[in-house]
């Protein structure tokens, strides 16, 4: 709370003056709050160490941003799929036409330096499909993001910023549109508040 004016005027004020600039194309950020949920942690630090703000696009995309002492994190992307979002993928990443489509997409973003990956992975096939699947990789993912590590680079306190961090969120449109159309939304009702 001692910090707080300086957390108000240099973390949360540039990320809604982002999020004014970024808002027509991509939607409105949401930042995150600062403090931490320590009620289960073994770290009881209350505060976060990075700032971030989060953005979805109308068919399930994530546009995720991060600063933090490491720099600037860009990404996009199905963080999480739901059981009936998972099921969608495995379906369309296994069949062959849109698998390999999607394979394709996947292919070029790495080939352009940004990192496809997934918060979770299985370590082996999942069930029902075979270890030596052309397209295992994906597969095992329970989730697709793509992103790229900027560091801290003199740009970072400048306008350029805005350029790289618009153009990460562009150039995650070709996985982010196979996305929208295989896998989209859950379905599945949020459980009931107690």
């Amino acid at each position: 709370l001692a910090h707080k004016t300086t957390y108000d005027e240099s973390v949360r004020a540039p990320f809604l003056a982002l999020s004014g600039e970024i808002e027509r194309e991509f939607g409105a950020l949401h930042v995150f709050r600062p403090n931490r949920d320590v009620r289960f942690a073994k770290d009881k630090s209350p505060y976060k160490t990075a700032a971030a703000a989060v953005t979805e696009s109308e068919g399930g995309a994530a546009f995720y941003v991060q600063i933090s002492s490491e720099g600037l994190f860009v990404g996009s992307g199905y963080y999480h799929l739901a059981p009936d979002q998972l099921e969608r993928y495995r379906a369309a990443v296994a069949d062959p036409k849109t698998g390999a489509k999607l394979a394709t997409a996947v292919a070029g973003l790495r080939k352009q330096r940004y990192t496809v990956d997934a918060r979770e992975s299985l370590q082996r096939a999942p069930r029902g499909f075979q270890p030596d699947h052309p397209r295992v990789d994906l597969l095992r993912m329970k989730g697709m993001h793509v992103g790229k590590v900027f560091g801290a680079p003199r740009w970072l306190h400048t306008p350029r910023a805005l350029e790289r961090i618009v153009q990460t969120w562009r150039d995650a449109a070709p996985a982010n549109r196979w996305l929208d159309k295989h896998v989209g939304p859950s379905t599945i009702a949020p459980p009931e508040p107690d």
